[in-house]
Order: structure tokens, then C-alpha cells, then sequence
């Protein structure tokens, strides 16, 4: 019996603004890394997954149309709800009470995210399972680090990993905030007072493109990796 999700939210409603003059005339999902959008860096970490949905705002014809070809069902938003908003307003159209939630701002190279998430699931004593990956093999990253990984598996506030944007989530905890607009870090914050959020590491390499410097970050690490 299959205990991991088979639905996904992908983010894509965010102006881009980090990426500057890049995203003037279309959105970030779209900006290509060696050859290819950013969203479908993300959609072939999300292979297998079946039942997909992304949020859209800013300048959402053309990615409307890029989705709607790779089978990616979308949702637009009038107005930006935050990752925790934009997943709770578009819970009705999923049906499983936990699913994939994945930021479209990286490129990876290793083994598929969405199977490394499903492996370690385990629903019956987490409420989410984040993707973590360490420092040293999280390339164009411009922050201190976001995780501590503990050795029973949960996570803590830290500085030792980087989280992927990459995470298997319950839906019961976003639903259960009143606000339209929020992230997803009050959710956590929740979970962290349960004992409920869990981390694992990701063996392979993974950069962060929500930067102008990202992008040949990037296509040299998926060149030399």
C-alpha cells in the first residue's frame, strides 16, 4: 500500500524580484537554466507524482499555457496569499489529507527529491518532512542556513542545513489557519511545538536560483556533477 502522497503544490506565483531586469517581461518558473525553464527543473523532481497544481500571479498566460502542456493543473491568485496562503486556497482542489509542496527556484542533481521524501515518510508520527541538504553541497545559496538535522530525524532552528523547498506536508495545519495571507513558516512553527516537522538530507547537490548569479551557479554544478 502506497503511504506517500501523489499530489503536489508547486509555487510559481512570486514576482521574482531578486532576479531583477530577468523577470520584467515573464515570470521566474520560465527563466531558463541550461536550456530549460526553472519550472521544469522542478516538475522532474516531481516525477511519478500525479495529481500536480500550481499557483499563479504574476504574468500567468504564458506559464499557464507551459503547465497546462506538461499536465500541471493551475489556480490563479488575484492577489499574492504567501506559500500558506496560496496552499490553503487551493486545498479544494486536492483530495489526499498530505502532499509534495515544492518552490521552483532550484536545480538539483542526484536522486529524484519527491522519492527521497516518499522513502522516509512516515504519517503516523510527522505532520511534515522537510527536504534538507548541507552547506557544503548547497551551491549559490546566500543565507546562513535554515536546519539543524537531529539524529532522531526531527528538526530544530539552525544554521547546519539549507531547506530545498522541497517537503511532503499535511494539510490539516494549513487549513486550520484563519488568515488568507501567511507562509508556510507559521505552520511550521506549529509543528515545531508539536514535535511534528522532520527533516531528511539530500545526498545529492542542489542550488539555489532565486538570483541573477544563480543561473550559471547552476549550470556549472549540473556540469561538473
Amino acid at each position: 500500500m502506497r503511504h506517500h502522497p501523489d499530489s503536489a503544490m508547486i509555487f510559481c506565483a512570486g514576482r521574482g524580484t531578486r532576479m531583477k531586469a530577468l523577470t520584467t517581461h515573464r515570470p521566474k518558473p520560465l527563466i531558463e537554466v541550461a536550456g530549460r525553464p526553472l519550472v521544469d527543473h522542478a516538475l522532474e523532481q516531481l516525477e511519478g507524482v500525479q495529481h500536480r497544481v500550481a499557483n499563479l500571479h504574476y504574468l500567468p498566460t504564458t506559464l499557464e499555457k507551459h503547465l497546462k502542456n506538461a499536465g500541471v493543473q493551475t489556480i490563479y491568485e488575484e492577489d499574492l496569499l504567501e506559500t500558506g496562503g496560496g496552499l490553503k486556497n487551493a486545498l479544494p482542489m486536492f483530495h489526499e489529507n498530505a502532499l509534495f509542496t515544492m518552490n521552483t527556484d532550484a536545480v538539483w542533481k542526484g536522486p529524484r527529491a519527491s522519492e527521497v521524501l516518499a522513502a522516509h515518510w512516515q504519517p503516523n508520527k510527522m505532520d511534515a518532512l522537510l527536504l534538507v541538504v548541507p552547506k557544503s553541497r548547497a551551491h549559490g545559496h546566500l543565507g546562513q542556513g535554515d536546519f539543524d538535522l537531529l539524529q532522531d530525524g526531527q528538526l530544530r532552528r539552525g544554521t547546519q542545513t539549507v531547506y530545498t523547498g522541497m517537503q511532503i506536508l499535511k494539510t490539516d495545519p494549513v487549513a486550520d489557519i484563519e488568515d488568507r495571507h501567511f507562509s508556510l513558516n507559521r505552520v511550521w512553527e506549529t509543528l515545531f511545538h508539536a514535535g511534528r516537522i522532520y527533516g531528511v538530507e539530500y545526498e545529492g547537490h542542489w542550488c539555489d536560483v532565486g538570483h541573477p548569479d544563480g543561473i550559471a551557479i547552476a549550470e556549472e554544478v549540473l556540469k561538473e556533477a
